[in-house]
């Protein structure tokens, strides 16, 4: 049956290649891409190539042209397109050192990419989020923790992104000799990481030097190595010119030098900011000729829409310019097989069933569990006995969804907070005492959701939600289910679909019956940049039914346990990205009373805290001590819970700090008082029952930290000032917290037989170094042997030390094994002022150890 099959699809394939190639020689699949690209673009009018340029590019029915959006994003899952598995944030991706996990976490990314993309395309939904080009990953350094999206990043190496980053592109973009699987787009080129609120005005200054062996490297390594087809230009400016608009960027470096022959997306309203903020042009046609010019292809935003045409017009730009930017993203549909039969494409083959299979939610459970950091482990304290009788789990992200989360995300159908890891673990063995004790911020015990469980629709759990196209809901409504709210902004807390699924979606209603835990007066917050009005017993409570920014507002109302309050909540968008935020508190309650009251009546506590991505992230329009636009002021715990987490210590029982955030923290105080530490990170969607494993044995923590911790935002210069002088563990010369690369186990890892093949090496010889590593502990574990070096006599200013490489082991009790890394003479190349990458000879220092403190050295020497 096999042989008949393959000849009659052959012939299939044949019969319809003469077909097209009597119509249209594009669609002929036969037929190599670039010809394929030439025929479409030469049949398409100077109107239609403009609509192709925008991340929203029209249908083209005359040609076969469906509509498109290019606007996709995976940073660690397919995110904002309904459900998906989601995987720890980059940042926590980072903290694997695993390339081959991160491999495995971008295949699977793309396979339920791949599997949604088939799904929407048989029902014809081609909105926003639908497609194969994801503007994913942000392989931005990491260069100073106070950047609010430095946990999209892979830290603050330039080695270690690279080799994250290489291996997801490689994971997205798949191993078809001629269909991508994806698109990846490696952002955002090139210098840029903060201050967020700036980033539309900002000029970025650095010499050659941190241009080319700080900034540039991930990128070069993703275009070279991992073949991304796309890449994104940043809003800011680098030394005077528009990131999207910088022939030395985009034309000398990117095509010119590093041979990229994919696409440019510009970032969201970059190409606006061009005359608008950074004032390099006065005009939108200036604007759109300048990026086009220097090489931008697509936009995410309107100018292009409504500039290029008068660009032409008043001759700033030519017909051709045109052409070579509507090949190449046409190159780019065709090579993801969007214009073949569907049966040629193997990726097209992958079913709906593949996206949030059990498989994937395993492999996330994997990559949260190698994510974690043990900071600290006085005495061993570490790993929980069996004995204990009670666990105190006590602190504001304990419970919560948001922080697994982290931001560009998905919705898993399934989720598991700390404390519900910590429940599920322990079973009836051990009585868990659970209590907020305190909001992150904020005194009292803010809960940044109604917990879904308090809502009911004929007293089943859930919430009975509606979607309407008009603002004012009177229309019958286009969509309607009961579901659970597992969401902090509720326009996204309903599974599917959202406002930026569905475009023509205009307001929401939630409706059903709200049966409060606790009889009390409970102060109900709203923070929304939309209309709103909340009923509760058919009375109003909260109400601003007008367009407006976001704005917080309040009001109290009693509520008893034991009875049915109904609810109603309506809505109406009025921002591209809406934010409707429902809170409340339980006033006229000592929170910390409650919690140092479990504490003592307890054998441990385990304090969950840090920070969340409602308060780090991007560009956010909220500020709060500590915060101010989605960056940070300082890098310590949130003051209140720094007091509480020094009043439960003074209770005498043993606490285990767990800590949420997508970057460094502070805890100097937890670090000499406290006798057990975690870095959780945003663990993704299995994050609690990961947390677990590490806290009782079952997963002996092999996380590393790709970021240095430092003891305060005083050891740091200014945010402003991209210069890497005194940044990172590459140029800082003080104390850390805790360095780069730092990370403890359940077992101990003895270096021994550390050799270099050689001492002096000459021209392009290569120096293999060998070190044996033993378990000398009890436990089964991992270790992740880094090999740093250090040129003692360079000339010019270089790292102090910089990573070259690194392994990843497991060894059981007792057992060795020898590692070895090669060093080729290309890793001692510097860049002198003018620009010259070259080698210089002198003496070198090879450092192998556990962390880029810790570790054993050895020198040779290198001559031309």
């Amino acid at each position: 049956m096999r042989p008949l099959f393959f000849l009659i699809l052959t012939f299939a394939i044949t019969a319809l290649s003469q077909v097209s190639e009597k119509a249209h020689k594009y669609l002929n699949p036969q037929l190599p891409v670039e010809e394929r690209v030439n025929d479409l673009v030469s049949r398409m009018t100077l109107e239609e190539k403009i609509s192709q340029m925008v991340n929203d590019a029209k249908a083209i029915p005359r040609l076969q042209i469906p509509k498109y959006n290019w606007w996709n994003e995976c940073l660690h899952g397919v995110a904002r397109a309904g459900v998906a598995t989601v995987f720890p944030q980059a940042i926590g991706l980072a903290a694997t050192w695993n390339t081959e996990l991160m491999f495995e976490v971008a295949d699977v990314i793309s396979t339920e990419a791949r599997a949604k993309y088939n799904d929407f395309v048989r029902k014809n939904d081609r909105a926003i989020y639908k497609g194969l080009t994801f503007w994913s990953p942000n392989i931005n350094i990491f260069r100073d923790p106070r950047w609010g999206r430095g946990q999209e990043t892979y830290g603050e190496d330039p080695y270690l992104t690279s080799r994250m980053g290489v291996a997801f592109v490689k994971g997205l973009q798949g191993d078809d000799p001629k269909y991508f699987k994806t698109i990846a787009t490696p952002k955002h080129y090139a210098v840029h990481s903060g201050p967020e609120p700036d980033r539309h005005t900002f000029d970025a200054i650095t010499n050659n030097r941190d241009l080319y062996m700080t900034y540039l490297p991930a990128f070069e390594a993703c275009i070279k190595e991992g073949g991304a087809f796309s890449i994104m230009c940043a809003y800011n400016r680098y030394l005077g010119d528009a990131c999207c608009g910088s022939t030395k960027l985009l034309r000398d470096i990117l095509r010119k030098d590093w041979g990229f022959e994919g696409y440019v997306v510009s970032d969201c309203g970059a190409i606006y900011d061009i005359f608008a903020n950074h004032k390099i042009v006065k005009t939108a046609p200036e604007a759109a000729a300048l990026s086009v010019k220097s090489g931008t292809d697509l936009e995410c935003g309107k100018v292009f829409e409504y500039g290029l045409k008068e660009a032409i017009k008043n001759k700033l730009l030519t017909e051709e310019d045109i052409n070579t930017a509507v090949k190449r993203l046409f190159t780019a549909r065709f090579k993801l097989g969007m214009f073949d039969p569907p049966e040629i494409v193997k990726y097209n083959q992958i079913p709906i069933e593949k996206n949030d299979c059990e498989e994937h939610r395993k492999l996330s459970l994997r990559a949260a569990q190698e994510s974690i950091v043990l900071l600290k482990n006085e005495k061993n304290i570490l790993p929980l006995g069996k004995d204990i009788k009670k666990i105190a789990v006590i602190g504001p992200t304990a419970d919560s969804y948001p922080v697994l989360l982290g931001n560009y995300h998905g919705t898993p159908s399934k989720y598991v907070t700390p404390l519900q890891g910590i429940k599920n673990k322990v079973g009836n063995s051990i009585k868990v005492l659970y209590e907020q004790g305190c909001d992150i911020v904020e005194e009292g015990a803010v809960i940044n959701n109604i917990p879904p469980k308090v809502f009911s629709v004929d007293n089943q759990p859930g919430i009975f939600i509606e979607y309407f196209k008009d603002k004012e809901l009177k229309s019958e409504p286009i969509f309607s289910r009961i579901n659970l709210i597992n969401h902090t902004n509720w326009c996204y807390g309903s599974k599917i679909p959202s406002f930026e699924g569905m475009s023509e979606i205009q307001a929401i209603r939630w409706s059903g019956n709200i049966n409060p835990p606790e009889t009390g007066e409970y102060n109900l917050i709203i923070k929304s940049d939309g209309g709103f009005r909340l009923y509760i017993d058919d009375k109003i409570v909260l109400e601003d039914w007008t367009t407006h920014e976001l704005y917080t507002k309040s009001n109290h109302v009693h509520l008893e346990e034991g009875k049915q309050h109904a609810f109603k909540l309506e809505y109406f968008q009025n921002s591209p990205r809406p934010q409707l935020i429902v809170q409340w508190e339980l006033l006229e309650v000592n929170h910390f009373k409650k919690a140092i009251e479990k504490a003592k009546n307890s054998d441990v506590v385990i304090f969950v805290g840090g920070i969340s991505p409602q308060l780090e992230g991007e560009e956010m329009r909220v500020d709060y001590e500590g915060f101010k636009g989605g960056d940070r002021t300082n890098l310590d715990l949130p003051r209140v819970q720094d007091k509480l987490l020094k009043l439960l210590n003074a209770t005498g029982k043993p606490i285990v700090l767990v800590l949420t955030s997508g970057s460094a923290l502070s805890v100097n105080w937890a670090k000499e008082n406290i006798p057990a530490i975690i870095q959780l990170w945003y663990p993704g969607q299995e994050g609690g029952t990961a947390l677990a494993d590490v806290l009782f044995g079952d997963y002996n923590p092999s996380g590393r930290l790709p970021v240095t911790f430092y003891k305060s935002v005083d050891q740091l210069p200014p945010f402003e000032d991209y210069n890497m002088t005194g940044r990172t563990y590459r140029y800082f010369i003080g104390e850390p917290l805790f360095p780069f690369g730092y990370g403890l186990s359940y077992t101990e890892f003895d270096y021994s037989n550390f050799k270099l093949s050689k001492t002096h090496l000459k021209g392009k010889d290569k120096l293999l170094i060998t070190v044996t590593i033993t378990n000398t502990g009890r436990y089964a574990g991992e270790e992740v042997v880094q090999l740093y070096i250090q040129d003692s006599l360079a000339s010019t200013s270089r790292p102090i030390t910089e990573l070259k490489g690194f392994r990843k082991i497991m060894l059981n009790p007792g057992e060795k094994q020898e590692v070895s890394m090669e060093l080729a003479t290309e890793d001692l190349k510097l860049y002198d002022n003018s620009l010259q990458y070259d080698w210089e000879a002198g003496e070198f220092i090879v450092h192998v150890g556990s962390n880029s403190r810790d570790v054993k050295s050895a020198k040779f020497y290198w001559a031309k």
